[in-house]
């Protein structure tokens, strides 16, 4: 078997180095900790292959540890409990929340290897980290907007979800997903007029979410309503998002009264990010950490100052932006703590003088030529602003400007802007 990285997690350092002189014997990695805030800031600084954890620990037990990784989305390895005091209840309680196995001790070292085994086997299965609304924060507005997804996610009805590119309307769309059913994000919209029937058949049983009504074409809106109409009989739930309100999509004359008339039977507004700041310490930790498991960044935590700034920051580009805003800094900084004096020069990248209240009088559009010019340089100036902000990440500024990938490159090939990697 391939070396891979185990953490141990337990109060006696006799049992620690045990485990910790058979497993390296086996040849993989060991990281150890003495208890559950050792446990914590190994975890967030890499994601170990399979945890060994300790159920009776003096500062957080065990079993606590395991919900707070599956409340805040890391769960994202097996985890085998191990306890000298074990009990069948236990045992149970632990792999109802999401254990792998249970070991008690003494541990036999034939059971120690073999559980090791199948739980190393069991990790290749296990799903990636990704941010989603476990991961969201404590505050009352997040913990209210769970409760009317969970209320909303006893039936199969269409919903329409309200709220800003680049925030978490997505993640709102796959709290209804149920895991093991199909998924399915449209992207080409085409397929609503062309075959929307068939779209059904491809997500039987699960959902399928379009994530921007406002930029369909009148085809396209006819195509949403027969999906609507025919979605109970392939058990399929249609989610729908917009960056406009109600009152916006019905003074639209390009969209169709009846479809909107439809989708308005059940309507949620998803919070922006500066409706809860409180639980900004809380999300940027966890990008950090996810970008550790994505692209093998180097954990960096943020001070206490550093966080507040965070937290007291105006995010007029929501979740997207925050996103950019930690990976800036956690690539960025000189130290192994991202510091306050980090941020402030990361955000002031995110502030220039283009986003302030007198941006209208400073965006370079010559108004007195022709309408088709002005609106060429308007596009050109609003992707290349957005491109700044994020990277270059076409990702996130399809979703930003409510564009399909496809339909999106096109449109900066002939604004003549070229995209670099």
């Amino acid at each position: 078997m391939a070396s891979r990285n185990i953490l141990v997690v337990d109060d006696e350092i006799g049992i620690r180095e045990l485990l910790r002189d058979i497993l390296e014997d086996e040849g993989h990695h060991i990281t150890l900790a003495e208890n559950a805030q050792a446990a914590r800031d190994a975890r967030l600084k890499q994601r170990p292959d399979l945890v060994l954890l300790d159920i009776w620990m003096p500062d957080c037990d065990g079993i606590s540890l395991l919900k707070e990784w599956g409340n805040a989305g890391l769960l994202t390895m097996p985890v085998v409990m191990m306890s000298g005091h074990g009990t069948i209840d236990t045992a149970v309680e632990a792999t109802r929340i999401g254990a792998f196995d249970f070991l008690e001790k003494p541990i036999a070292l034939q059971k120690l290897l073999k559980t090791v085994a199948a739980a190393l086997k069991h990790a290749e299965n296990h799903p990636k980290t990704e941010m989603n609304l476990a991961s969201f924060g404590k505050s009352l507005v997040i913990n209210e907007l769970k409760q009317r997804l969970e209320q909303i996610s006893r039936s199969k009805n269409a919903l329409l979800l309200i709220g800003k590119k680049g925030g978490s309307v997505e993640l709102c769309a796959r709290f209804l997903h149920s895991t093991g059913t199909p998924w399915l994000g449209l992207t080409e919209y085409e397929k609503l007029a062309n075959a929307p029937l068939e779209i059904l058949e491809l997500a039987r049983d699960g959902v399928v979410f379009i994530d921007e009504i406002a930029a369909l074409q009148k085809t396209e809106q006819k195509g949403l309503q027969l999906l609507l109409a025919k979605a109970e009989k392939y058990q399929v739930r249609v989610v729908c998002a917009s960056a406009s309100t109600l009152p916006q999509l019905a003074s639209n004359p390009l969209f169709d009264y009846t479809l909107l008339q439809t989708l308005s039977q059940s309507t949620l507004k998803v919070p922006a990010l500066n409706d809860h700041k409180e639980d900004i310490p809380d999300l940027a930790t966890a990008m950090a950490s996810l970008l550790v498991e994505t692209s093998g960044a180097d954990y960096k935590s943020f001070d206490v100052a550093a966080l507040n700034a965070l937290r007291n920051a105006d995010w007029p580009g929501d979740l997207a932006e925050l996103e950019a805003v930690v990976q800036n800094a956690m690539l960025s900084s000189l130290t192994d703590k991202i510091t306050l004096n980090d941020v402030t020069r990361v955000l002031e990248q995110f502030t220039s003088s283009e986003t302030g209240p007198s941006s209208a009088a400073q965006l370079p559009v010559e108004l007195t030529q022709p309408l088709r010019e002005a609106r060429d340089d308007f596009e050109r100036f609003y992707f290349q602003h957005h491109m700044k902000l994020i990277n270059n990440n076409m990702s996130k500024l399809a979703e930003i400007s409510g564009l399909e990938r496809t339909h999106l490159y096109r449109k900066l090939k002939q604004l003549g802007i070229k995209i670099k990697g």
